[in-house]
């Protein structure tokens, strides 16, 4: 629904010059249009390219009610918007059988072929796919969030199907109570909860005027998402303030349990943020 450059051939191009970064899309809201055979072969390619460093992040995208522009992506691509869910978890499950499997067979709601192999296989085994989703904070509708049934559903596809959970717009005490409840979840589906993985998707502004970091960062979110954020969903969504106000955020959330953290500067300034991000903010993290 906007500019943008193909995740899987940007990431392939990533992998030609580095050595030691993940790969990962954060997330992929359409995996629920691609057909998930071909896409298989383009992930595991990835991997292939990589030696092993992809990290695949899904989601189910948008209903058609966030936008005109999302409701025609789903029209164009030939799907309907309450199939989202159930193309994803079926997605899902023929990638891992296509990447573990030789001659997979799979007779499902959404898709059906006989006797299909995929290589070369990823390098990783298994290889990982996530869910990222936060049904008490949705982007569409300014951090509202969505009636329990869907949250009970939300984190169940977690526990029940993904390798870990990638979310944002929670508070560390948030994040803390959600993430025991996915654990929970995996116990109950039979899952050992401690190969479950979580990560967040947040942003950063670092200025010694909190106030004027998390203007600039409403001013550049609203620009993104082509909205108009409230100020309170903005500072849910944003760690913003001087170096030692960010380095404490920061650590709040990893102390609730959080393992990986991925920060967009909300920023007109990316270079800028990014040296006092290096300089001024990192190293309180390194081991």
């Amino acid at each position: 629904a906007k500019p943008r450059l193909e995740s899987v051939a940007l990431l392939s191009a990533l992998a030609s010059v580095t050595k030691k970064v993940r790969l990962a899309v954060g997330c992929m809201a359409t995996f629920p249009h691609r057909h998930p055979v071909l896409f298989a072969q383009q992930w595991a390619s990835l991997d292939v390219i990589s030696n092993g460093r992809s990290w695949l992040v899904v989601c189910v995208g948008g209903p058609n009610e966030q936008s005109t522009a999302q409701a025609r992506e789903h029209t164009v691509m030939g799907i309907k918007a309450e199939e989202r869910m159930a193309r994803l978890e079926e997605g899902i499950v023929i990638l891992r059988k296509l990447f573990s499997e030789k001659r997979v067979t799979h007779y499902g709601r959404f898709y059906r072929f006989e006797d299909v192999t995929v290589e070369p296989r990823p390098m990783q085994r298994p290889c990982p796919i996530w869910i990222a989703s936060n049904p008490t904070g949705l982007t569409w509708r300014d951090g509202a969030s969505a009636a329990e049934a869907v949250i009970e559903r939300s984190f169940r596809r977690v526990a029940r199907y993904a390798d870990g959970w990638m979310t944002n717009k929670v508070s560390p005490d948030q994040f803390k109570q959600q993430w025991a409840r996915i654990l929970e979840m995996a116990r109950e589906e039979g899952r050992d909860p401690a190969k479950l993985g979580n990560a967040l998707y947040h942003n950063i502004n670092i200025q010694e005027d909190r106030k004027a970091a998390l203007q600039e960062s409403k001013a550049f979110l609203d620009k993104y998402y082509t909205s108009n954020f409230s100020a309170a969903f903005v500072e849910g969504f944003t760690t913003a303030g001087n170096p030692k106000q960010c380095i404490q955020e920061l650590r709040d959330y990893f102390n609730s349990g959080l393992q990986h953290i991925t920060l967009r500067f909300a920023s007109w300034d990316q270079q800028g943020q990014l040296q006092r991000f290096l300089n001024e903010v990192a190293p309180a993290f390194a081991s």
